[in-house]
């Protein structure tokens, strides 16, 4: 049984995202660690990770998601464990979810140095057992080139088994493979693939949205499912709202107070809403629910104002859900046409 490393230079360059194509693309049954969450759920007086809750439940690991992270706060880690006590716990933990599988993802935080001082970061991972890194580099292209860069300068073989690199989410693909892969190659650095920037990754759903906000749904439910692309804050009068370039555009979010009835029908009656969030905790007329329903366009009802409903969905974070199944087929075509499959298997 092999173990893989799966690390990031920085955060949120695609790890979990990577993992998922990987172990549908390979059709091997493996399974899976986070050895220091750092993605928080709190459900039913139990703490674990997103991203192994998310595994678990997408390929039907069996294991539940709080036993396999050693934990999520580095001071009590360091009070529970020196060097030797926590790697003990990571062989434990790596022997239960490989038993009777060909191999072994392990998934580290959102950046290199995430977990050094609880000797949890992907590099001493790797010199503790061996097993080989597969890093994903993501962010700007001078930001990939400088992060592979001092890598291959300051990470030596005796420190680590740094197998390979994924440069994920390239916005100028041609731009990259011409002025940069070239020097990044130049390194020495094992290049396996340079995946490119697709937008959708980046959008959420309207369940995402109704289950961040904690809102009831009044109607629409069979757009739950509906990517959100663009938010619209419809506090203006109507007749400015449909001067907005990006009004007819798809998967626009409108938010407005739920006595709001003329932006609401307005709203439904233009291309591309994906959903309606309703503010103030106001329910409309039973009629323009019945027209939602009908339209498969949610409304979504929360109690805060316009601003402060804005201001939470612009820190929602597009995390993968298991149900996502379109999102999660376009992804693993994704990395099958940008990734060197035959050098992964090599790997793991």
């Amino acid at each position: 049984m092999k173990s893989l490393i799966v690390a990031s230079t920085r955060e949120d360059a695609g790890k979990t995202s990577t993992i998922i194509a990987l172990a549908r693309i390979l059709n091997k049954r493996f399974g899976y660690l986070k050895p220091l969450g750092d993605r928080f759920l709190y459900r039913k007086k139990r703490l674990w990770d997103y991203d192994a809750s998310l595994l678990t439940q997408l390929f039907a690991l069996g294991e539940e998601p709080e036993t396999i992270s050693i934990g999520f706060d580095h001071s009590k880690l360091r009070y529970m464990y020196d060097r030797a006590a926590i790697f003990e716990e990571y062989n434990r933990i790596v022997n239960q979810v490989g038993a009777g599988r060909e191999a072994v993802f392990v998934e580290c935080g959102k950046d290199l140095a995430y977990g050094a001082s609880v000797y949890l970061d992907p590099l001493t991972i790797s010199q503790e057992t061996g097993a080989p890194v597969l890093i994903l580099a993501g962010g700007g292209e001078n930001e990939i080139a400088d992060d592979l860069a001092f890598i291959k300068r300051f990470v030596g073989s005796d420190e680590a088994n740094v197998a390979g690199v994924i440069i994920n989410k390239v916005v100028q693909m041609e731009d990259f493979c011409q002025v940069h892969l070239p020097e990044i190659e130049k390194l020495g650095v094992n290049v396996l693939g340079v995946v490119p920037y697709r937008h959708e990754f980046e959008t959420i759903s309207l369940s995402t949205v109704a289950d961040k906000l904690f809102a009831k749904v009044l109607g629409g439910e069979q757009g739950l499912q509906n990517r959100v692309h663009s938010v619209v804050v419809g506090a203006m009068s109507v007749n400015a709202a449909l001067q907005d370039r990006q009004i007819n555009e798809p998967g626009k979010l409108v938010i407005t107070s739920g006595d709001r009835s003329d932006m609401i029908l307005a709203m439904m009656e233009t291309e591309g809403t994906a959903g309606i969030v309703l503010t103030n905790d106001i329910i409309p007329p039973s009629h323009i629910i019945a027209k939602a329903s009908g339209q498969n366009v949610p409304l979504l009802v929360v109690s805060g104002d316009t601003y402060s409903t804005a201001l939470q969905i612009e820190r929602i974070r597009p995390l993968l859900r298991a149900e996502d199944a379109t999102q999660i087929d376009r992804l693993t075509a994704l990395m099958s046409d940008h990734v060197d499959m035959g050098g992964i298997r090599a790997l793991i």
